[in-house]
């Protein structure tokens, strides 16, 4: 209880031991905290209204402190320790940044499946919120180590020949296992590239924690801090190693991904259709549309074999394998790779077929094929070709008058019958004159006014009526063109044209087989 004048009348037992300069007569400032003699200071000026509670410290406690002012002008002021609601509420608080924290570093670290991109981010991310400077170390490959180095938001990356041995616990974290409490560990044996050049203070304390990653470690972080500033407790080691598996966990799934990528562009490269340019004189002209605007691959494929200098012909296939997609791709990719493997045997077409055949069936595929060869061979300055059909629809030949004519060979499907059986037809190109192959995605194409009419032969007849004297290419984008503005994006199928073409004299230039 504190008079009008600011001197203690009393205090019970528990203030008393509280406060032991609290004796009758004594000042209130001299025998109280400062943070409660300016609030009864402030009581007093208002002319004794009670004002809300007052908080401050006391040695290690935090107190709550009520005043009751008096009718006579004395006030008495009622003290609560609360000091556990006060820690209680201070670590909900350091939980709730660290919860947000955590949340915007996942949010962070997984929005790009860029490695290096990752790296950096979980450097700066580290860097702002858990210690002064913080070094990320991915394990061992090719020439050494790959370090990325942060000081405040600079994130620099470089290669380093480096011993882990020679920093306490950190060979082991980047075998993924937990070093002993890195807290403990000396800053003054940190090597010279464990320390960033940025860094002017010293090292006061330092924490090491393994990157966890899929299946593997995904490296290891140091995190630095300098000496004026309060060391890493135990607590904020466990925090470091939360983040570290968010982190390592990201970085995983990005050189997953980025390993993923890098096999899929390869087996792309195998299974997308090829560049055709002109071989021995003669031009080729390819042009091929997924079943869906998401894929680049299917079961539609062609294939240009030049022969050996002019040796042997040259070998055009073009198919088509049941279904669509990837699944559709493999088969594609087998089959174009069982004809290459087959060239030699190309200038007997049943013979090769036959083999195909029965590749196929002996890998036990439950898909078909249909497709057709022609072999090509320039003769002064006529094409001479051979066409055999494996249950595919006949190649059309566009002569330079105009008129189609469709090819006559016919054959069994590839992969569906023991035995398959295909006639040849010989077909001479003139000058100017195109040969076009063609899959059933182009005659099977739905569209036009109501959506659900065919493209069929007969538009596809009356187009190529039109592509007379084109070159090959012309000819293959002007039947894309067509088939595209028919189907006006409805659902399709694979779609595969190829065109070969006898150019007119002066532009039969031989060519290097292969080149274009």
């Amino acid at each position: 209880m504190i008079d009008e004048a600011g001197a203690v009348l009393d205090a019970n037992a528990r203030a008393a031991d509280l406060f032991p300069g609290a004796v009758p007569g004594a000042r209130l400032e001299d025998a109280v905290p400062g943070w409660l003699a300016r609030a009864h200071q402030e009581v007093a000026r208002d002319g004794g209204a009670a004002p809300g509670p007052v908080r401050g410290p006391y040695g290690e406690r935090s107190l709550e402190a009520h005043a009751t002012p008096g009718a006579s002008g004395d006030v008495v002021w009622w003290l609560l320790d609360d000091t556990e609601q006060r820690l209680a509420e201070r670590a909900l608080r350091s939980e709730q940044e660290r919860t947000a924290f955590l949340a915007e570093a996942s949010t962070r670290l997984l929005a790009s499946l860029n490695t290096e991109r990752c790296v950096e981010e979980a450097v700066a991310l580290a860097t702002r919120h858990l210690a002064d400077a913080a070094i990320l170390i991915t394990p061992a490959s090719g020439r050494g180590h790959h370090l990325a180095t942060g000081i405040g938001d600079e994130v620099v990356r470089s290669t380093e020949r480096i011993d882990p041995s020679v920093v306490p616990g950190l060979a082991e974290a980047l075998q993924g296992f937990p070093p002993v409490p890195s807290r403990w560990i000396d800053p003054a044996v940190l090597p010279h590239w464990a320390v960033p050049e940025g860094l002017t203070e010293p090292v006061g304390s330092v924490v090491i924690t393994p990157l966890p990653g899929h299946g593997f470690p995904a490296g290891a972080l140091i995190l630095l801090r300098r000496s004026r500033h309060t060391a890493f407790d135990t607590s904020e080691e466990l925090f470091a190693r939360v983040f570290a598996a968010r982190a390592g966990a990201a970085l995983s799934a990005a050189r997953l991904y980025q390993e993923q990528n890098s096999i899929t562009a390869t087996l792309m490269a195998e299974l997308l259709p090829p560049v055709l340019h002109r071989v021995d004189g003669v031009d080729f002209a390819g042009g091929y549309r997924a079943s869906r605007e998401t894929e680049q691959v299917g079961g539609d494929f062609y294939d240009v074999h030049p022969g050996a200098g002019g040796e042997r012909e040259t070998l055009a296939v073009l198919g088509d394998v049941c279904g669509k997609g990837l699944e559709a791709a493999v088969l594609t990719g087998k089959i174009r790779n069982t004809l290459h493997a087959l060239l030699p045997l190309a200038d007997d077409h049943q013979h090769l077929l036959s083999l195909l055949n029965g590749a196929i069936l002996a890998k036990g595929n439950t898909r078909f094929a249909t497709l057709v060869l022609a072999s090509v061979r320039r003769r002064g300055s006529v094409v001479d070709m051979r066409l055999t059909s494996a249950g595919h629809p006949a190649p059309l030949i566009v002569r330079r008058d105009g008129t189609v004519e469709e090819a006559a060979t016919a054959g069994t499907l590839i992969g569906a019958l023991p035995e398959v059986a295909a006639t040849t037809a010989e077909v001479t190109l003139e000058p100017g004159e195109t040969c076009l192959l063609f899959t059933d995605g182009v005659t099977e194409a739905r569209g036009g006014p109501l959506g659900d009419v065919m493209f069929d032969e007969t538009r596809l007849l009356a187009a190529l009526e039109e592509c007379a004297g084109m070159p090959a290419e012309a000819v293959v984008e002007r039947i894309q063109m067509l088939v595209t503005r028919w189907i006006d994006g409805n659902r399709h199928d694979d779609i595969a044209v190829m065109a070969i073409t006898a150019p007119h004299p002066a532009e039969a230039r031989p060519v290097a087989a292969g080149g274009g």
